[in-house]
Formats: structure tokens, sequence, C-alpha cells
């Protein structure tokens, strides 16, 4: 028996499926990046407990649109660019699709380069360029772990982090509790005027991100490639472990992730609803920041700042590395991850060196990655309906009225985000 079905055999002893987890782990982290911060601190401030319902709706819809990303890389062995990168015959369409991917791609690399940035001038008052620098070279060092020590460790590491991201920004709960009635309420869904739309579009907005869809489909294949060469029997024997396993536990892991990642998000908005509803200046991160130093102590807030910049830290390495597969799968070119790390690094710096107000920068970043949702939701819930793509594999007919009943509703919600940031609704 191949060495490779030893192993895997050995897996399926009592205990060994947590072997299976981690994928969604490393894509989760995605979710709680200084984007979704900023967003969820608003919210909570500004309304109280009137988007709950927003965050949950995201996280349910987020769940579904990572298991078939991850369902994707790991039927077919390939990510998603990979796969949009041989079905797009035309050169020129392809460089276009990888064209408006890139510019998401670095949007988001801003957004949490600069979340680093302030969360280290928070911290130690270092200035906010040397602190993006900084940022950019931690990243770095994230990056060569994947490079170097395979996808395991990767992992390993970034759930390291996101546990930090969890205490950082749920400790504040634990010292002041919303009030019971006030959450269960907050799950009706409404608006109270175009500020609330706008701001629940932010949400979904920094919490679906185009990135964290191609990121999983890799980090999918990565993580499941077969030790042994492909034969005529197909990718499921090379790996010497059951497609449909795989797929059971991806569940769990995307259930697993989603779970952390919604309770936390969930946790920064509470915690802004129940202690800064009405303060001044908690539109920004450093204005949150003082708030929580002044209402809650400076626990609590060096706590926030210190998840902070772990999410920036955490989130831009996923970022980096959906970079650099975007790249790969479109365009067919390699480049080496910390090459491509110091590429993407320059427009955060000059940003900061600029003088640029960072949450206005955050925001911004946001409406880049509004125009880049469908390009990544509509390949996506398309190609996993094909039975051509994903064969047996494919998507219930359940499943993918459900991918497409989120992604108009996505879709709409960010044409709306677009058209109240462009006419100042």
């Amino acid at each position: 028996m191949p060495k490779t079905l030893d192993a895997v055999d050995r897996r399926r002893a009592p205990g060994r499926g947590l072997w299976l987890l981690g994928p969604a782990m490393v894509a989760g982290v995605a979710y709680l990046d200084p984007g979704n911060v900023a967003s969820n601190m608003t919210a909570g401030a500004a309304f109280g407990y009137l988007l709950v319902w927003v965050v949950v709706l995201g996280n349910v819809m987020a769940w579904l649109i990572q298991y078939l990303s991850a369902k994707l890389g790991i039927v077919t062995g390939e990510s998603l660019p990979q796969v949009l990168g041989r079905r797009i015959r035309s050169p020129w369409a392809r460089r276009a699709y990888w064209l408006q991917a890139e510019l998401v791609a670095m949007a988001t690399d801003v957004a949490e380069v600069i979340g680093g940035a302030v969360a280290l001038h928070l911290l130690f008052g270092i200035p906010l360029v040397w602190g993006g620098a900084i940022t950019g070279v931690v990243s770095m060092g994230l990056l060569l772990v994947q490079t170097r020590r395979g996808a395991r460790a990767f992992e390993t590491v970034l759930i390291g982090m996101l546990v930090i991201i969890a205490v950082g920004f749920s400790f504040g709960l634990f010292l002041a509790p919303p009030e019971p009635a006030e959450v269960v309420g907050g799950l009706v869904p409404r608006f109270e005027g175009s500020t609330s739309v706008l701001l629940a579009a932010s949400i979904l907005g920094a919490t679906i991100m185009p990135h964290a869809i191609y990121a999983h489909s890799a980090l999918s294949r990565d993580r499941f490639a077969p030790s042994s060469p492909l034969g005529a029997d197909g990718l499921e024997a090379a790996r010497g472990i059951s497609t449909p396993r795989l797929l059971r536990a991806t569940r769990w892991d995307v259930t697993i992730a989603l779970a952390v990642a919604g309770t936390v998000n969930l946790a920064i908005l509470l915690l802004a609803a129940a202690n800064l509803a009405g303060v001044d200046g908690t539109d920004s991160l450093e204005g949150a920041y003082a708030a929580l130093r002044d209402g809650l102590g400076p626990l609590v807030a060096t706590l926030f700042a210190v998840g902070l910049l772990a999410s920036g830290l955490a989130s831009t390495s996923v970022g980096a590395y959906a970079g650099a597969e975007i790249m790969q799968g479109l365009l067919r070119a390699r480049i080496p991850l910390l090459a491509r790390r110091l590429i993407t690094l320059v427009p955060a710096l000059v940003i900061l060196a600029l003088g640029i107000d960072p949450t206005l920068a955050l925001v911004l970043s946001q409406v880049v990655l509004s125009f880049g949702i469908p390009f990544a939701l509509v390949p996506l819930v398309a190609l996993t309906a094909r039975r051509d793509v994903l064969g047996a594999h494919r998507n219930r007919p359940a499943t993918t009225v459900a991918g497409v009943l989120a992604s108009v509703f996505l879709i709409g919600l960010n044409a709306v985000l677009l058209w109240l940031v462009f006419t100042g609704g």
C-alpha cells in the first residue's frame, strides 16, 4: 500500500479528524480585518443594536460562499482563479479579469496595512508610515512560514493570531455586557435612514470579500494536495482519502471558522452599542480606542489595539497569498510571495505618507471591494453548479438557488453602497 494511504489511515483513527480542519480558519481571518472592525464599531456607536441582524445575515451568507469556494478547490484540485484562467479563452478578457481582481486585492491590502499601522501608533506611538512598514515586514515573516514550512504551519500561526484577535475584541463585553433584550431586538431587520443602509452595506462589504473567496479555494487545494502523482484513478486516489469525507470535514471547518469570526464581529458591534452609543469621535479607530480607554479603562483599550494589530498582520498575509494566487491562476505567471508583498506594500505606505485620514482610506477601500464582489460571486456559484466542473459533487438545486439569492442580495446592497458614497446620500 502506498505510504500516503498509510498516513491517511492513521488519520482516520479516533480523534484524528482534526487533521482535516484548518483552511477555513485561515480564510476566516479575512472576516476579522480592520475594515470589519471599523464598520462594526461605527455601526454600534451610531445606531446601537439596530444592525445586529446584518452581522448575523452576513455570517450566514459567508458560510455558504466559503464552503462553495473550498468545495471547488477540493473537488477540482484547482483554485477559482485557475479554473477561470482555463475557461476564459480570450487573453484580453483574462487580463481584464485579472486587473479588477488585482485592484481588489490591493485595496484589501491597503486597509489591512493601515489597520496594523494605526494599532502600532495606538500601542507604542509609532508614526503611521513606520507602523505600516513594520506591519509589512512582519507579514513577510508570516508568508515566509507558508513558503518554507508549508500550509499546515501557516495555518497554525494564523489560528494563534485568530485567538488573539478574538480575545482582544471580545474582552470588553465581559466587563460591560449588553442588554439581552436589546440584542434580540436587533435581530429584527430594519433601517433608520440612508446612513444605516450605508453602514449595513459597509458591514457586508467588509465581511464577504472577493479575496477571501479566491484564497479559500487555493488554501483547500494546497492543504489537500496529493502526496503521490496523479494517475489514471484521478485526484481522489492520489490523495488516499475520499472526497465526500473531505467535504464533510470542510463543512465543519467552515462552520467553526465562521462561528468564531461571526461571534467576534458581533462582539465588536455589541461592545460599541453598549458602551459607545452617542459618544463623539467613535467614527474612527483612534476615536473608538480613546472612548474605550475613557469609558472602560486602559486594559480594554489596550486589548482592543492588540486585537487590531493581530487583525492587520494576519489578514494582510492572507491578502498577499490571495493576490499571488490571482496572478498565477489568471496570468499563469508566478512571482515570489515576498517580492509581491513588497510591491503591494507601496500603495499603503504612500497613503500614510501623504497624511490621508486612515479611517477614510479604510472606507474607500471598502468601496473598491464592492466593485469586485460580482466578479467573484457569480463565477463561483455558476461553476459549482456545473456537472462538467464538479461532477457528482456539483451543487444541489436548493444550494444553487441559495447561492443565487445571496449573490443578488450582496450585489444589490453593494450597488446601494456605491450609490450612497458617490451621491453623498
